[in-house]
Order: structure tokens, then sequence, then C-alpha cells
């Protein structure tokens, strides 16, 4: 899976195959958004792609938030629609090498799909090093069967219970009702609150 490196996604941009990008925040996270109060904590969004869950968070007001990809062409379209985001968030660089910093929240959405299965256990691993005590990792996992085919890569419900049990409480774990289209029926929505 060597293939799916920084070149990798930096085509995708330059040649703007980007089957996953909805041109907008998922309803799932929105909904997820809009139920915080607590616009001070510091947030996470990995493998952000064009961040829309990003512009939404800025536009409630949400400001410590980070971005981080390992393709450029995503955070410049980010910065572009929003000019004032600062720059020393928009973080250019693969995820397993950002260097350990206390999240309070990591928002998923299509970055674990999107990673060579061989690395869940590492992200695993990871997310519960940047998280702060108590912290959460809330978001999407795609319901189908893991292929050697993808980007997306799929798994279950069993199997990501197995890989998060052992450093995260699961607080919810389930088929999730307000899917877009496309995606209805074939997503899980979790919040995980890292054991402290």
């Amino acid at each position: 899976m060597m293939r799916l490196n920084k070149k990798f996604w930096d085509d995708k941009y330059a040649e703007n195959k980007l089957g996953w990008d909805i041109g907008y925040v998922s309803t799932p996270i929105k909904v997820y958004i809009d139920q915080l109060t607590n616009k001070n904590i510091k947030i996470l969004i990995p493998g952000a792609g064009n961040g829309y869950e990003v512009e939404y968070l800025f536009s409630k007001g949400f400001t410590n938030i980070h971005v981080i990809d390992i393709a450029l062409q995503p955070l410049r379209n980010l910065k572009k629609r929003i000019p004032s985001f600062p720059e020393n968030q928009l973080l250019h660089l693969d995820f397993f090498d950002l260097k350990e910093v206390q999240f309070d929240l990591i928002l998923e959405q299509t970055f674990f799909c999107a990673l060579d299965p061989m690395l869940r256990q590492a992200y695993v691993s990871k997310m519960n090093n940047i998280l702060a005590p108590g912290g959460k990792l809330v978001g999407l996992f795609f319901d189908f069967p893991l292929s050697e085919e993808g980007p997306p890569f799929g798994g279950s419900e069993k199997e990501y219970r197995q890989l998060f049990e052992q450093q995260f409480n699961i607080r919810i774990l389930e088929k999730t009702y307000n899917s877009i289209k496309p995606r209805k029926g074939i997503e899980l929505f979790f919040i995980f609150e890292k054991l402290t």
C-alpha cells in the first residue's frame, strides 16, 4: 500500500479526482458540532481534505481548530475560503509525524478509511497519544466489508470495537441515522473517549 503516499494524494487533487468530497459538512458531523457548547476546546481534523467541517466550525465561533493534511492543495483551498483562518493551524504533514499535543476533540471524516488498513493499530495509538485526558474521537466509519480495493477501505462494528476498546471508552458506535444519501446504510457514527 505504499501507493497511498503524499504523491498519491497530491495527484488526486491535481487531477480533481475527489470522489469523497461532497462539497459541504456531512449531516452527522454538522449535527454533532451543533451540540457543542464550549467554543474554546482544542480541535483537530486530520486528513481534512477541503475541510468543510473546519469552515462550519469556524463560522460557529470555534477558533482553536487545527487542520492536518499530507496534501498541500486542500489546505490552500481552505485558506482561500477562510482568509482569516490562522496559518499556523494549517499543518501540512503526515498525521503520524504530528508531535504529541493534547486535543480535546478530534473529528474523523473519511481519514481512517483512506489509510492503508495496516496502519489502523498505529492510528488508534496515535489518536490516544494526542488526545487530552477525557478527550473524544468522534466521527464516521464506513460499514462495509474490508477488501483490498480502496480507498475507501471498509470495516465492521465488530472490527472497530476490537480495535479501539483497549484504549477508548466506546460511548457510541452505531448505524448512522442521518447519513447523506450516497452513504445511507454504510456508515457508523461513533464517540470514543480516551481512557484516563
